[in-house]
Formats: structure tokens, C-alpha cells, sequence
């Protein structure tokens, strides 16, 4: 059975809902979908935000063969199955979803095909594509960044579902699904199937029922994680190791996992144990070198060792202050003494004067002087 998250997707940009600052009127999405532009792009964004949708509706505009492989099961033989296929003229667009869990061998073999346009590579992404993208690859393609559904949107993509329920199930809906539009469908369709009506009770109900599986682009995703994280920030390895566990055998992307303890060692132990870091960083290679299912050991090893350590956010917390800062402010002069006098002219203007190493003088721009942001 179709999905009805799947049945009610728009066809065209006059029924999507959202990212106006990508598919509003002579937004780039919607000047190149209306101008027939053939190109590849990376669509970057939160689960539920219109990836997929986008890249339907672009690939209908260009009346191409629209071909959709997932990365976590498609491989070369795939790819060169669409390039060898005779599609009578009309372009073929390759919506690859999860792009990031492209390893870099498919990628270099994706990457001819889509410099020489016998393919318009369409990418959708959860992940940074600066870490997850080739460079070569990713320097042929345009990344559009997505943002979470505003609530206007939500309520709208909602409506359209048919669904009839009372205004505060529709705002507690909005409120759990936190800008994931297939997030809401899926709630709304398993609620009516298990329950009928759509009451806060009912949806409620679904939510906590294992009908709802984990769903590594959706809500449990990002509540597993958050548990696992706020686990090893609290010092608890027991609960850390189980979440560590879940999201393994839930088959999460060990990288994904392994990404956020090198953030969480500086983010969270920071300072009081500088080796979090080399140890962080250790387990990330690591992963990378060996991979499921042994690498859940040495997940399991940094998870751990991170668990143990002392914390400190000083030096998060010193960055998070000097940047609000820097956008406050904007570029303050920077003091003459600490410029280089790369010419004659620069030296007699005073650039570099005086300055002499380990020097106790405050270095920062006036404005500033005698603001401590590391505490």
C-alpha cells in the first residue's frame, strides 16, 4: 500500500509548502525549475522539509527520466545501469537520497558520469556535505540548504491530509513532528488505522506504540541521540552504552555516531582533559577503517572513555561569547601592533610597532579591551 505521505506529495511548486527562500517567486530553485535549467545540486536539510519533493518536481519541469536510488543500498552496478539506458533524449536526473552514505570509491565513479552531464545528480542529505561529498563532486554541484517547516506550512501540509481533529491535536501534532512534514503524515496514517480518531490521546498513543519503528531520518533518530549525548555529559556510561546500543542495532551510521563524540570531547570535556579529543578523534579513524559490526567496539570504547572524564564547556563557551561578539561588532580595527608590515609604507605607518613575543599587552581590538572570554 502507498504511503500517504507519498500519495498527497505536490506535484508542482505552486502546491509545496515551505523553504520559500529556495522555492519562492525568483527564489534559485524556482527560476531554475521555470526556466528548464539543467544542473545537479545537493539539497542539505532536516528530515521531512521537502528533499525529496523538490527534486520530483524539478526532474517533471525538465520532462526528464527521473531515477531514485538510495545510497545506504545502491552501488556502481546501479549507476551504470542508468547510464547505459536509452531514455530517447529526454535527460536523466539521479535523485540519490542519503548521498552522504556514498563511500568516496562510488563517489569518484558517480563523479565522470556527472562532469560530462550524461547524469544531473540530485542529492539529498541530512549531513554536511563539506564532510560527506567528495570535493570534486561536490565542487560540479549547487548546495541548496533546507530549513525545519514553519509552523504556517506544518498546518497546511496537515490540512491537506484530510484528517479531521480538533485544533489543540493539530497543535500538539505540530508541536511533536518539530518541522518534519512526513513526520505528521506518518503520525496522522498510523493513528487513523490503529485508533480511528485523531484526538491528543490517540496520536499520543501511536507515539508510544511500537508500531512506529525507528526511523533513522525521523524523530526517534534525533531523541536517541540527544539521550546519548546528555548520557555521556552527565557521566552516566551505562545509560551512554545503551543508547550506544540502540542506535546500533537500530542501524544508525556508525560515523554519524562516532562524528558527534569527537564534538562531544571538545564541546563537553574540553579543557579538563584535552586527550577526549585525540582519543574522540582515534575512535572516529577508527570506524572509518574498520566498520560494522566490529567498529561497535571501538564505539563502545571511546563511549567509555568520554563517560569518565572530567567536563568543561570553558572553552566552547569562550568561543560561543568571542563569536556573539564578532556578529555584534562586526570586523573592529585590529590593533596596529599585531599587523604585519609587509612594505616600507606599512612599517611607517606604525603596523607591527613594538611588539614583542609572549607579550602581556591586551591584544584585542579597543573596543574590547579587558573582555575575558575564556573564564
Amino acid at each position: 500500500m502507498e504511503p500517504l505521505a507519498s500519495k498527497i506529495r505536490p506535484k508542482n511548486l505552486k502546491e509545496f509548502k515551505g523553504q520559500e527562500h529556495l522555492a519562492g517567486q525568483g527564489k534559485p530553485l524556482n527560476v531554475a525549475i521555470k526556466q528548464k535549467h539543467l544542473f545537479s545540486f545537493v539539497l542539505w536539510g532536516p528530515p521531512g522539509s521537502g528533499k525529496t519533493t523538490l527534486a520530483k518536481i524539478y526532474a517533471k519541469s525538465l520532462d526528464a527520466k527521473l531515477y531514485e536510488l538510495s545510497a545506504v543500498s545502491a552501488g556502481k552496478a546501479d549507476i551504470k545501469r542508468i547510464i547505459e539506458e536509452d531514455t530517447k533524449n529526454h535527460p536523466k536526473v539521479l535523485f540519490l537520497d542519503e548521498i552522504h552514505r556514498f563511500n568516496k570509491s562510488q563517489q569518484d565513479y558517480l563523479l565522470p558520469f556527472v562532469e560530462r552531464g550524461d547524469i544531473t545528480l540530485v542529492g539529498a542529505t541530512t549531513e554536511n556535505p563539506s564532510f560527506e561529498i567528495i570535493p570534486p563532486l561536490l565542487s560540479r554541484c549547487r548546495v541548496f540548504v533546507l530549513n525545519e517547516l514553519a509552523e504556517k506550512d506544518m498546518k497546511a501540509i496537515i490540512n491537506r491530509t484530510g484528517f479531521k481533529m480538533d485544533k489543540k491535536a493539530k497543535d500538539w501534532l505540530i508541536a511533536m513532528a518539530n518541522g518534519d512534514a512526513r513526520q505528521a503524515i506518518t503520525m496522522l496514517e498510523n493513528t487513523s488505522r490503529l485508533y480511528g480518531k485523531i484526538t491528543i490521546e490517540s496520536l499520543k498513543s501511536t507515539l508510544q506504540s511500537k508500531f512506529l519503528r525507528y526511523d533513522k531520518k525521523g524523530e526517534e533518530h534525533y531523541n536517541t541521540i540527544s539521550a546519548f549525548i546528555k548520557s555521556m555529559r552527565a557521566s552516566q556510561p551505562d545509560a551512554a552504552m545503551y543508547y550506544l546500543a540502540r542506535m546500533i542495532d537500530a542501524g544508525e551510521d556508525p560515523k554519524f555516531i562516532a562524528r558527534r563524540m569527537v564534538i562531544f570531547a571538545s564541546e563537553d570535556i574540553g579543557l579538563a582533559q584535552p586527550t577526549a579529543l585525540v582519543v574522540a578523534n582515534s575512535v572516529f579513524r577508527a570506524v572509518e577503517n574498520i566498520g560494522l559490526p566490529e567498529c561497535g567496539i571501538n564505539l563502545a570504547h571511546g563511549v567509555a572513555y568520554l563517560c569518565q572524564c572530567k567536563k568543561s564547556r570553558n572553552s566552547y563557551n569562550a568561543y560561543m561569547a568571542a563569536l556573539k561578539d564578532v556578529k555584534r561588532h562586526g570586523n573592529l580595527a585590529i590593533p596596529l601592533i599585531l599587523r604585519n608590515p609587509e612594505t616600507k609604507f606599512m612599517e611607517n605607518l606604525g603596523y607591527g610597532k613594538g611588539y614583542e613575543n609572549y607579550s602581556k599587552e591586551d591584544y584585542l581590538p579597543e573596543k574590547l579591551k579587558g573582555k575575558k572570554y575564556l573564564k
